[in-house]
């Protein structure tokens, strides 16, 4: 059996290549919208891909499989769950398409996909057993399992209440995902586990490094199916210290329902000098992306621009601070331009229209003063904030760190990935003092907060640095399912 995994480190997504070696038949599960990149790499390796499938309707990436319908391949998705999560982009054309259930299967020569049913991360999630006859004789292999198992954690099941606004979702979805693991344990312990997702990804709460697994070291060592043994006690466990949701899998998840837009070839944005992308900048529905590092950026950035480098929080602040049909500029290392731009594409922002190479805009800036700044503050700075009681205090960590850890004294509490949902509850008139942990998160939301018109001080060292200093924090309530 050919196999190869496809990781995308910035979305910690994972595609795979599975095809039969006498037919050189290959079908592609879990798409992003790039897909030419699959057909290279099947190309590459003498295969030809005939299908393309995935496990549900996703959230945190926009779905490929219109593009290989649209390409004139064979698709395959759930039918599965209730009328509201239907693939209904699907349903109404006129592709090659076969919908799924729980038992049914399909070929690439030898290899043989059988459907089984998982739901709990979402009503239409389905799992693939994947086989391969050898001598006559059908050999189980591993189970593609989607967003249901992951190495060390199993799928969230609030999202469609948490992201998606349907009531009463979550604590359904979480005893659906109780007997869906049920299920689980009595499959082969052999059996290799091929999840969707790792480390980094916020469709669980605490993924594993590692990009495979097998049932037998998951059945041991995962705490989410330890605790699936009382279903009252599992939706409990489950439903706790989940993070919040980034704003955008909302979009996603109505998007990849309904039809994502069908990609054309994308351009590579236009090198444009850094006085043009000042002029750039001053457009309605425009975003300049500035990729430095923060000192650079704070120091001196363009009005409007949104400070988000390219690291593992990229995906999720230009997801959760951009909105759909958004123009965009980057700020950049000429290097990382085509991969910026692919990046963004896969959560749908689509105008990437321009870039300046960072170190010739840090030189422009350096020598022009017409710039934004944000101030920032040490632990006696923000000690000195409360000391004379002006100025508002955030706190951007999710709830269960500050279960964990406690929160400075008077702090409002808004996740960094959910400011743009919940940013009428944050005062315009005074000086906002935004924190995290240690300092990273809420440099993104001191960015967004500054482009939203708000007058922002950023707070060096976060939490971390508070408590080191001996400064007291006020408990808050355990971080409890909501739901």
């Amino acid at each position: 059996m050919f196999f190869r995994q496809i990781i995308d480190p910035l979305l910690s997504q994972h595609a795979y290549l599975i095809g039969c070696e006498t037919t050189k038949e290959a079908i592609l599960f879990e798409p992003e919208r790039d897909i030419d990149r699959y057909f290279k790499l099947a190309e590459k390796n003498g295969y030809k891909i005939i299908a393309a499938a995935e496990t549900h309707i996703h959230a945190d990436y926009l779905s490929g499989l219109r593009q290989f319908a649209e390409a004139g391949v064979m698709v395959y998705a759930s039918d599965e769950g209730d009328r509201d999560w239907k693939y209904d982009w699907l349903t109404k054309s006129k592709y090659k398409y076969q919908l799924l259930h729980d038992g049914d299967s399909f070929n690439a020569g030898n290899v043989t996909f059988k459907v089984l049913h998982t739901p709990g991360h979402t009503p239409e999630h389905i799992s693939f057993i994947v086989s391969e006859k050898c001598d006559g004789k059908e050999e189980e292999q591993g189970i593609l399992t989607g967003d249901f198992v992951f190495v060390g954690d199993v799928g969230r099941p609030d999202l469609l209440e948490s992201a998606a606004g349907i009531e009463g979702a979550a604590k359904s979805e979480a005893g659906k995902l109780f007997d869906s693991i049920q299920e689980f344990k009595k499959l082969s312990p052999e059996l290799m586990v091929w999840p969707s997702h790792g480390a980094g990804s916020a469709c669980g709460k605490s993924l594993g490094a590692a990009p495979m697994s097998t049932i037998e070291q998951e059945l041991k060592f995962n705490r989410s199916i330890g605790s699936a043994r009382d279903k009252k006690e599992f939706v409990d466990y489950i439903l706790s210290g989940q993070p919040e949701p980034p704003y955008y899998f909302a979009r996603m998840k109505k998007e990849n329902k309904t039809g994502p837009a069908v990609l054309k070839s994308l351009a590579p944005p236009k090198k444009i000098s850094p006085e043009e992308i000042k002029v750039l900048s001053q457009k309605e529905n425009m975003v300049v992306i500035d990729g430095r590092d923060w000192i650079e950026f704070r120091r001196g950035h363009l009005k409007g621009s949104l400070f988000a480098p390219l690291d593992k929080y990229f995906m999720m602040v230009a997801g959760s601070y951009i909105e759909s049909g958004t123009e965009i500029a980057l700020i950049t290392d000429e290097d990382a331009v085509i991969q910026t731009a692919t990046a963004l594409m896969r959560i749908g922002h689509d105008k990437v229209i321009a870039y300046t190479p960072w170190e010739e805009f840090s030189e422009f800036a350096q020598k022009n003063k017409q710039f934004e700044t944000i101030e920032e503050v040490t632990v006696s700075g923000l000690k000195q904030v409360l000391v004379n009681g002006e100025g508002h205090i955030l706190d951007v960590r999710n709830a269960q760190e500050l279960a964990e850890t406690g929160q400075v004294e008077s702090a409002q509490n808004i996740a960094f990935t959910r400011l743009l949902a919940q940013i009428d509850e944050i005062p315009k008139d005074e000086n906002i003092y935004v924190y995290c942990r240690s300092g990273n998160r809420s440099e993104y939301a001191c960015s967004f907060l500054k482009n939203s018109g708000f007058k922002v001080v950023h707070v060096a060292g976060g939490i971390v640095a508070w408590m080191g200093a001996g400064e007291k924090v006020v408990p808050v309530a355990t971080a409890s399912s909501n739901y």
